[in-house]
């Protein structure tokens, strides 16, 4: 399999303090891998680093993906834009239509964004990471802002989205349902200075249901390692 992503001995300093300390890393084009760990792990410096907007203090990332969609926390819309128009802004030839349709916007094209609801927000949020077709989707904690059955439902598209497009998706949270149903592989990290301390493999399939007996298992695993990191804090 193709890799999409390999880091080698990254570190990453703000003066005297180490954020990220040697984190080996490789991922596979098409692979959904979700990071966890404590806050001021350096979960969102990895990803502003692998998105190229950030250097490394130390260490080699190799991106072998030529487009990346990032999501961010807050939806960041142009607020005297359309809908249609934020997201013809990033790509003027996509097709606005088509995502606005699977992300169930239609309709919704000639609305402002402050007309719209938190979850719609956020799906235009993705609708214009997803609309310059990325082979790197990266979701900076990109749901915790909404109640669990809207973000479900944006995860429910994701993942068909995935299914259609095997886009690879990097993504941090909190949120430890929100890792089980969206990721293949979960990275637990350290507190800071983080390290890459285990992986746990979701080995579920794409359909996945938050009261499933096998996904609370992987759930309750990680439960007691978050529990042992918090801790030593």
């Amino acid at each position: 399999m193709e890799n999409c992503l390999m880091v080698d001995k990254l570190y990453k300093y703000y003066g005297p303090l180490t954020v990220l300390d040697n984190w080996n890393l490789t991922i596979s084009k098409g692979q959904r891998l979700v990071l966890l760990g404590p806050s001021g792990a350096g979960k969102t410096t990895f990803l502003r680093i692998i998105s190229g907007l950030e250097e490394p203090s130390s260490g080699v990332v190799n991106s072998f993906d030529q487009k990346i969609g990032f999501v961010f926390q807050e939806p960041r819309l142009i607020p005297w834009r359309s809908i249609k128009n934020n997201l013809l802004f990033v790509n003027q030839n996509g097709d606005h239509k088509q995502i606005l349709d699977r992300l169930r916007l239609t309709g919704f094209e000639d609305y402002l964004p402050s007309q719209l609801s938190g979850g719609m927000k956020q799906r235009v949020n993705l609708a214009r990471a997803l609309i310059t077709r990325p082979d790197l989707l990266i979701l900076d904690e990109a749901f915790s802002s909404l109640d669990l059955r809207v973000k479900a439902s944006i995860m429910e598209d994701i993942n068909q989205l995935w299914l259609e497009n095997k886009f690879t998706i990097i993504g941090v949270t909190h949120d430890l349902k929100e890792a089980l149903y969206l990721a293949d592989r979960i990275i637990i990290l350290s507190s800071r200075p983080s390290q890459i301390i285990e992986e746990i493999r979701v080995d579920l399939g794409p359909d996945r249901s938050f009261s499933s007996p096998d996904l609370l298992k992987i759930e309750s695993q990680l439960i007691d390692i978050m529990c042992s990191i918090q801790a030593e804090v």
